[in-house]
């Protein structure tokens, strides 16, 4: 067990344009407040090799895959390049998962009949590269639980599934049957917001071994940062989501679950080294110092 107070940012996208201009300000904003590691999962094979260098640049982690939103514009050399990446990084002790990867079914483009067998035709090929690569998955899950579900099912490799369900926002049998497969559930700003009741009911309820927290920065803001688009109109800025909220967004948690901060902190960090078996060696450095955050 990681006995150090270690803050593990499960997804975020450090590679968004929003943050380009002061990433490396944004990353030690966020280490100063005790965010000790970022996965960086990767949209588009154009990001490939941008996660790869900010996981280097910044002693983070990092995933490979094709979005569902970018599925539009992916096909056959998509899947080609990423087998291409995933074999020429299989070595790669940053390289932990293959993500974002999933089904889309609130963007109305992607609802279509085509397009929705075009997506699961491209998760499912995802899939079974991440079987083949012995690598966890990160799964964008967004009116799609069940979808998803079937094609994890239809393909589970003979060890079982590693990997979270992102930004998860699904009913407690979703949430339980995700965990049964081997996932961890992704929660992050949504969960702040009094009025998200199921959301925070889920997050004070399911088991805590099956929870990792996350920023999706730049996406996704806690409350704190939102604003509606009255409020927008009114001149009033929406707030940039960076990984420094997690430790806020942490502290909301335990309060809907009673506990304290440091513990807390040791059993997301020993989630998501169960989600990501790679984080073990990344972080052993942190555990190693005896320092705490």
């Amino acid at each position: 067990m990681i006995q150090v107070m270690t803050w593990i940012d499960t997804h975020c996208h450090l590679d968004a344009p929003e943050l380009a201009h002061d990433v490396a300000a944004v990353r030690e904003r966020a280490r100063q407040a005790g965010v000790q590691h970022c996965v960086i999962p990767a949209v588009a094979v154009a990001h490939f090799g941008a996660v790869r260098q900010l996981a280097y640049r910044f002693g983070d982690s990092y995933a490979l895959g094709i979005h569902p939103l970018c599925a539009p514009q992916a096909g056959a050399q998509d899947l080609a390049e990423l087998e291409r990446a995933l074999a020429e990084q299989a070595g790669d002790p940053r390289l932990v998962a293959v993500g974002e990867i999933g089904l889309d079914f609130f963007v109305p483009e992607l609802k279509t009949p085509a397009m929705r067998t075009h997506q699961e035709a491209l998760y499912r090929a995802q899939l079974r590269l991440a079987s083949r690569h012995g690598l966890p998955v990160i799964l964008h899950v967004r009116r799609s639980a069940d979808r998803l579900l079937k094609h994890l099912r239809e393909l589970c490799p003979p060890g079982g599934w590693r990997g979270v369900a992102h930004a998860f926002n699904g009913s407690a049998q979703q949430a339980q049957a995700f965990v049964a497969l081997g996932f961890k559930l992704g929660f992050g700003g949504a969960l702040t917001f009094e009025a998200a009741r199921q959301l925070r009911l889920l997050a004070s309820t399911l088991p805590l071994d099956a929870l990792v927290l996350e920023t999706d920065s730049p996406d996704i803001p806690p409350w704190w940062l939102y604003r509606t688009a009255a409020q927008r109109a009114q001149g009033q800025p929406q707030g940039r989501n960076e990984p420094i909220e997690l430790p806020r967004i942490a502290a909301e948690l335990a309060g809907l679950r009673g506990l304290s901060m440091d513990a807390l902190a040791a059993q997301l960090a020993d989630n998501a080294v169960l989600a990501f078996p790679k984080l073990a060696a990344l972080l052993a450095p942190v555990a190693d110092t005896g320092s705490a955050l």
